[in-house]
């Protein structure tokens, strides 16, 4: 199991990767309905991630 900072740092790299597909899929003129719903997982994934950031920096600040 890695350790709560490693996980933290690992857990904002895929919060970043996320935004990132996020901000090149919003550039295009047009999506496709398959897009679309790429675009709703993306957005979930990244929700997930950053409610999974939070609640591991709350954890570490608690003593």
């Amino acid at each position: 199991m890695k350790k709560a900072p490693e996980q933290l740092q690992h857990l904002e790299r895929k919060h970043q990767l996320l935004e990132q597909k996020l901000t090149a899929l919003s550039n295009q003129p047009y999506l496709t309905q398959e897009e679309h719903q790429h675009v709703l997982e993306l957005k979930k994934r990244k929700l997930l991630a950053k409610d999974s950031i939070m609640a591991l920096r709350q954890a570490l600040a608690s003593p």
